[in-house]
């Protein structure tokens, strides 16, 4: 039964696509479909074309063959050529919803088919696609040993644009692929080539066109254009494919899209149907690659890559020999492999261990073992010893030995300048291969401790877990390593855990790295630093008494680059003893403690009267004399200080030098206090009044403006009295003092007095009188009057009372 057809006639020429009209149409045919595939079927001319041409140059004429989709799910199959005074004529099958082209062909196989008409014939004719079916087969090009010229001659943009092509077909949405030919013929090659790739399913939709002036008006998904016509390759409506034009630079990255050209390119088209009678998904480029290798066409490492992995999901899809194949072409001599290539290996081998004699995984195993000690590929796997069993096996495990062992040795021996990843591969593959590293352990593990707390990331390493799930003795080593080092290194320790899970199982006791995983823990709890601190001791299983490193540990946990409190450092001291914190090193955080403690805190001043008894030995002269002025302090405030309170108080800031501000403050605002406090020796104040030093002034001063001395005058008349005697006292003191009293007299005392009643004024005045004498009272009472003048005058009268 023949199909469907309509004929489609120019009627007038023009500059513009000519218009046209139906001269024969199958009554099958409705309107709708009709009208939609007038547009498709007319034929624009290439530019610059004359309406009368030759036949020879009619001919030559670009034809416009396609194949497209209608709005109603039916197809239209045509051919439209130039015809003479400037027409087209268009010969078109329609197929309906559902119906195929008659034996399954595929669409671009009817281009050379004999069926096709010039001109509307005088009777409905045998369509053309019927006939292609009776046909011997196709012409023009479209044979097996045309296109693997064709194939050949357009090698370098085979990949691409069948990776477009794979594209186009799975996405709709994608853009069309326009393929630039002088010739129509070439395009419908194109689509032949194409459509011997595609799955079944996507050839026989492919729609096509080999030649149209705008490509941006059509809808189908394969656009032919004379050169001249060709789209910027910019352009992102299209994707662009000049044969005509440079080579393209680079590589495809399809694998199924590469594997597909270079089988084309090898002229062995029937390895298609043959890969596509293996199991995978459409546009899957294992089977290509599977097929391709066992046909001894040389692969890519992508594409053998594809092959391995396919392989490795479905050992049971091949036979023995095209697994032979498979495992023969994997292991060749290979320039361009790449760690995906070896990591498909791995799977491959996994998967074939125990289905496949050793004559097939041992070589696939040997070439995994010279990959990972000779490649770059730090994570590559070592494969499972398994693989070299029965004679063949060891053969090949002997003779990687004698190739690899003293090289992979030497490496260990040097150190491996590739990290931890490099370090755990090469310990595996020598257990692998049975070498000897026992003199070589302590040396390797401890850079590889070293290189885990430098770069704790670096542990993540997955098969950091395996090596030590596999070498008991290599486990020992490091985590004994680790646990030595963690002391001085417990907060790269403490990272290291959180990225690693180390096995602390067995005998070994591991008291630091037991910490170090209990301190985050500890800390996330919320409780105080001491709390965490007593915690992760207790973590340790280890008292600091039997083991003093837990205490450094312990601390470095705690603190880390913090200094603790003076507080804390005291809890710190005495839960322990100096003898602990001496073997721990940790005496000199407590030392920073106590320098780093604010002025007014007495736990620093206690901290350094209990260091300087028990680190006499530990500390440097400076150090030392820096304690002292806080010890001095806490003298100061006990009640019980040596005298000569001024003179030690600088002496032991000479001896300090630098003395530090916190320190040298403590000693310099207690001796203040202590000075200002009622009842202080006369004589340690007369000492400090003509010391003239600036920072035992300056620290006076601050001190009589202190809320202690101001609420000590609102309620004591006679402390009133003993302050306005000293500050206005010892006019030969020198310009220091004199400067400190009168600034005293004016912003501290006059204040105060000024706000008192009368009757607290005059106990004031009793009590100045008391301390000194009636001129001291007339001095008193002078500087106190509002005057100005009056003041002047009271202040020559103090200093007559001074000098009486």
């Amino acid at each position: 039964m023949s199909l469907p057809q309509l004929h489609y006639t120019s009627v007038a020429p023009g500059d513009e696509v000519p218009a046209g009209r139906f001269t024969a149409v199958d009554p099958a045919i409705a309107g709708p479909v009709r009208a939609e595939a007038a547009p498709l079927l007319a034929y624009d001319a290439p530019e610059g074309v004359p309406d009368r041409l030759a036949d020879a140059r009619l001919r030559s004429l670009p034809v416009a063959f396609g194949f497209a989709a209608l709005s109603d799910g039916s197809h239209l199959l045509s051919r439209t050529v130039a015809t003479g005074a400037g027409g087209f004529h268009a010969h078109a099958v329609h197929l309906p919803p559902g119906v195929p082209i008659p034996g399954r062909a595929l669409p671009v196989a009817a281009w050379g088919a004999a069926g096709w008409l010039s001109a509307t014939p005088g009777r409905m004719l045998s369509d053309p696609l019927t006939s292609l079916a009776t046909a011997s087969g196709p012409s023009q090009g479209l044979t097996r040993e045309g296109l693997g010229d064709f194939a050949v001659s357009r090698g370098p943009w085979i990949a691409a644009v069948l990776g477009d092509l794979r594209r186009v077909s799975e996405d709709p949405s994608a853009p069309p692929v326009v393929l630039v030919e002088r010739q129509s013929a070439d395009v419908a090659r194109w689509v032949a080539l194409a459509t011997a790739v595609l799955p079944r399913e996507y050839a026989e939709r492919l729609t096509f066109t080999t030649y149209t002036r705008r490509p941006g008006r059509t809808a189908h998904q394969v656009v032919g254009v004379l050169p001249e016509d060709a789209p910027d390759v910019r352009d992102p409506r299209f994707r662009v494919h000049t044969a005509s034009g440079p080579r393209p630079v680079g590589t495809v990255d399809d694998a199924w899209a590469a594997t597909a050209a270079r089988i084309w390119r090898s002229r062995s088209p029937e390895l298609f149907r043959e890969a596509a009678e293996l199991p995978g998904e459409p546009f899957a480029a294992g089977p290509l690659a599977v097929t391709a290798l066992g046909a001894g066409i040389a692969l890519g490492s992508g594409e053998r890559a594809a092959a391995a992995d396919w392989a490795a999901e479905r050992p049971y899809a091949l036979d023995e020999k095209r697994t032979v194949q498979l495992a023969d072409a994997l292991t060749a001599p290979a320039d361009d492999r790449t760690a995906a290539e070896s990591a498909a290996a791995l799977r491959l081998l996994t998967a074939l261990d125990g289905r496949c004699p050793a004559t097939v995984t041992a070589p696939l195993a040997a070439l995994l073992v010279t990959e990972a000690v000779r490649g770059e590929d730090v994570d590559l796997e070592p494969p499972s010893r398994t693989a070299f069993e029965e004679p063949a096996g060891e053969r090949a495990l002997a003779a990687l030995v004698e190739e690899l062992g003293d090289e992979l040795l030497a490496e260990l021996a040097a150190g491996a300048a590739r990290g931890v990843a490099r370090t755990v591969q090469l310990l595996r593959i020598a257990r692998l291969l049975g070498l000897d590293c026992t003199d070589l352990l302590p040396a390797v593990v401890g850079r590889l401790a070293r290189a885990l707390l430098d770069d704790p990331e670096a542990g993540a390493c997955r098969a950091l877990p395996d090596l030590l799930d596999e070498q008991f003795d290599v486990r020992t080593a490091l985590l004994g390593e680790l646990d030595r080092i963690a002391p001085d290194r417990p907060s790269d320790a403490e990272l290291l855990l959180v990225r690693v899970t180390l096995p602390f199982t067995g005998t070994q006791t591991l008291p630091h790295l037991r910490m170090c995983a209990e301190a985050p823990g500890a800390r996330a709890r919320g409780t105080d630093r001491l709390t965490v601190l007593h915690t992760v001791l207790r973590a340790a299983g280890m008292s600091p008494f039997a083991e003093p490193l837990v205490l450094r540990t312990a601390v470095g946990l705690v603190w880390g680059a913090d200094t603790p409190t003076a507080e804390e450092a005291r809890a710190l001291l005495g839960g322990t003893t100096s003898d602990a914190h001496r073997a721990a090193g940790t005496w000199s955080h407590l030392v920073e403690a106590a320098l780093a403690a604010p002025a007014g805190d007495e736990d620093a001043t206690e901290l350094a009267h209990d260091l300087l008894r028990g680190f006499p030995q530990e500390l440097t002269a400076p150090v030392r004399a820096r304690l002292m002025l806080l010890d001095f302090a806490r003298e100061l405030r006990s009640g019980a200080p040596e005298p000569g309170w001024a003179d030690r108080a600088r002496t032991l800031r000479t001896r300090a030098e630098p003395a530090g501000a916190l320190p040298l403050e403590h000693a310099l605002t207690a001796l203040a206090d202590r000075l200002l406090a009622p009842g202080r020796p006369g004589d340690e104040l007369y000492a400090f009044v003509h010391s003239a030093d600036e920072d035992l002034m300056a620290a006076y001063g601050r001190a009589a403006r202190g809320d202690a001395v101001l609420a000590l005058l609102g309620a004591d008349p006679g402390y009133v009295a003993d302050c306005f005697t000293v500050w206005s006292a010892h006019p030969h003191a020198g310009a220091d003092w004199t400067r400190t009293g009168s600034a005293l007299l004016e912003e501290v005392l006059r204040p105060v007095v000024r706000g008192l009643s009368a009757e607290d004024l005059a106990a004031v005045e009793r009590a100045v009188e008391s301390e000194g004498n009636s001129r001291t009272l007339d001095a008193f009472r002078a500087w106190n009057r509002p005057s100005r003048s009056l003041g002047r005058l009271g202040r020559r009268i103090a200093g007559r009372v001074r000098r009486g």
